[in-house]
């Protein structure tokens, strides 16, 4: 399965700046989606490709450090880039505490923020295939049977076939069945692959 194209988001109320950045993204090979503010932004739908989002600080409405919390608290991930002619440090230590690749005061130079797209743009692959792993992982769980699941928790815990049999007070044959099912079914070639999976499942969950 061949990748989409990557695609750079640029929120930018100067057309000066939107047309050099779309002239420039499009000269190395990055589709360059164009946005004037982040309302317009939001008003539009994304490809599902990896992304990244180069961002203006101060907008007409809505400003770019409010629509990072906002993407935020909405558990949408993008990497962002912030271009600003105004900022000043504690902006960015906001920003970058906040999780932002990078913060480029203008004017930058345009190798340092084909860089910072590079970079985040891996960022949104890793995160992308992460997802990808992790929906599959819990489809794979939603195979497992209600004793399945009791099996496989006892198992990631380190207990033996003897001991989940007492536990779940079953035959030490049966338990070992559910064993064998667990591992079949998760796709799992050992114990040390089947733990890294419930915890990815651990991790999942926390998270929604």
């Amino acid at each position: 399965m061949t990748e989409e194209q990557p695609a750079v988001v640029v929120i930018d109320d100067d057309p000066s700046v939107r047309k050099a950045l779309d002239r420039l993204l499009r000269s190395v090979g990055l589709e360059a989606r164009l946005f004037a503010s982040t309302e317009e932004f939001l008003a539009s739908e994304l490809t599902d490709s990896p992304t990244c989002i180069v961002l203006d600080v101060r907008l007409p409405g809505e400003s770019g450090l409010a629509l990072q919390r906002d993407l935020a608290a909405a558990n949408n991930r993008l990497p962002i880039i912030f271009i600003t002619a105004y900022g000043d440090i504690p902006m960015s230590v906001q920003a970058m505490k906040a999780g932002a690749v990078e913060f480029l005061a203008k004017p930058f130079r345009d190798q340092e923020l084909l860089d910072a797209i590079h970079l985040a743009l891996e960022k949104d692959r890793a995160r992308r295939a992460e997802d990808r792993e992790k929906a599959q992982l819990r489809e794979r769980f939603d195979t497992l049977t209600a004793r399945e699941r009791e099996v496989m928790a006892l198992v990631v815990a380190g207990r033996l076939n003897k001991q989940i049999a007492a536990e779940l007070g079953i035959s030490e044959t049966t338990a070992k069945i559910h064993r064998g099912q667990v591992m079949r079914k998760m796709r799992a070639a050992g114990l040390v692959e089947l733990v890294r999976m419930a915890d990815q499942l651990g991790a999942a969950e926390s998270k929604s």
